[in-house]
């Protein structure tokens, strides 16, 4: 299955998509929330990656304090997976572990490095018809 990552670059506030085909996601698997990737797997040589956050393949948000790649219920409070209502209120929320494996979807990440492309491609900007 491949693996869609979400490039945030700190530098220009802007957000780029790309996907990790299948045969090059199996680099990635094994990697944690914190760890860095390497620019080459998104088709960006140069830069370097820090994984913030994910979810896996049925939408659950992967959380950095459970341990492996399995689903977890866990009793939060106001936090990742819950909003909170009101002060003292806890919910039992369904969530993924912080490794990257074969059932998760999507990736988060931040730019550390630089490469000498830019990220994103500005496009020309379309005029108007009067």
């Amino acid at each position: 299955m491949e693996i869609t990552v979400n490039v945030g670059d700190p530098q220009s506030k802007r957000t780029a998509t790309f996907k990790i085909p299948q045969e090059d996601a199996k680099s990635v698997f094994g990697k944690r929330l914190g760890d860095t990737i390497r620019g080459e797997l998104i088709g960006k040589p140069g830069y370097e990656m820090l994984i913030t956050g994910g979810s896996d393949s049925a939408g659950f948000p992967m959380r950095r304090d459970v341990q492996g790649s399995a689903r977890r219920k866990l009793l939060l409070t106001k936090s990742l997976g819950n909003r909170g209502t009101e002060r003292g209120v806890r919910v039992r929320k369904t969530v993924s572990g912080n490794t990257v494996s074969e059932i998760t979807s999507q990736l988060n990440v931040k730019v550390t490095k630089h490469g000498k492309d830019p990220l994103v491609e500005e496009k020309p900007a379309e005029k108007k018809e009067e």
